[in-house]
């Protein structure tokens, strides 16, 4: 069964260190082998710029992945295909994995629309406003007393519109993703999963999931173990936990899977990497239809990734 995970970290970690090779570095949780061992037939690439990095050199360190995903991932593996169309991802053949560019926070862009049109043109399909704390976009959800979308980043979100570019509202504080529900046409959560089973600050209220569930927008639930349950006794079961409670607000057919492989240690027992990914499937299928399993793994998010 095919899966589309709408969240990895691989390209930060190749950025960090570049020794690290994707085919088959055991450092990487999304590395090639492991997708496709995994069945994972699209991958959404974050360009995630560290909090550590200077804010004169984020913009930089965004191109710098931008050129890790084509030279170091892209180019060197013909079986991996870009993705920036519905086209292309209909032309997908059986034995390719198409890669998707995403952003993850608008730090790098800093106040200038220009760098975000640059990373469009580049490629970007999904932009992410935020990481946990402030930007000139919006704050983030680990910011005390966070407001909402700044003037800046209602504009941020008119060239989004403009360009039917998905807005990804994981991280962004509660009120600046109700600003987002307001202007946004294409919103959904990349990576982050319900707050009704685990009190974190990156999950998402009813209120919010039924938001986006009328926007037509998909929940990519992620396999962090902070977000799933009490770190210690997290497991697979929560998955399913998560995604009993998003069928039960209406949204069977809004639900998808952002792994944050490559973004987070240490993994959840029985999904260390994406290589387990049919392991999943099976307890999936003990528990839903096999129609539910595949709108989940796959469906869902490669309907809703190039719509209109």
């Amino acid at each position: 069964m095919k899966i589309v995970d709408g969240h990895c970290d691989v390209l930060v970690k190749m950025f960090l260190d570049p020794s690290i090779e994707f085919q088959y570095s055991q450092q990487l949780q999304a590395n090639l082998n492991r997708l496709l061992a995994g069945d994972v037939k699209v991958q959404l690439f974050a360009i995630y710029v560290p909090e550590k990095i200077h804010p004169e050199l984020k913009f930089n360190a965004a191109l710098q992945m931008v050129d890790i995903f084509y030279e170091k991932i892209v180019k060197p593996h013909p079986q991996v295909k870009v993705i920036q169309s519905s086209d292309d991802l209909q032309g997908l053949q059986e034995n390719e994995i198409g890669a998707v560019l995403t952003l993850e926070g608008c730090d790098a862009i800093y106040n200038d629309e220009v760098k975000l049109k640059s990373l469009l043109r580049l490629g970007v399909q999904s932009v992410g406003l935020t990481w946990n704390y402030g930007n000139f976009v919006a704050d983030g959800v680990l910011e005390e007393n966070a407001g909402g979308l700044s003037r800046f980043g209602k504009k941020v979100i008119e060239i989004l519109n403009e360009r039917n570019i998905l807005c990804d509202v994981s991280h962004i504080a509660e009120k600046g993703f109700w600003d987002v529900m307001d202007i946004a046409k294409r919103p959904f959560a990349s990576h982050s999963n319900c707050l009704h089973y685990c009190s974190h600050p990156r999950n998402l209220t009813d209120d919010q999931i039924r938001a986006l569930i009328k926007k037509d927008g998909l929940i990519g639930l992620t396999f962090v173990r902070e977000f799933l349950n009490e770190p210690h006794r997290a497991s697979i079961n929560d998955v399913l936990k998560h995604i009993d409670h998003i069928c039960s607000l209406g949204g069977e057919d809004h639900i998808g899977l952002g792994s944050d492989f490559d973004g987070t240690e240490p993994p959840l027992r029985g999904l260390e990497h994406a290589g387990e990914y049919q392991y999943l499937i099976d307890t999936l299928l003990q528990h839903f239809p096999h129609d539910v399993v595949e709108k989940i793994t796959y469906y869902n998010f490669k309907n809703m990734l190039f719509s209109r």
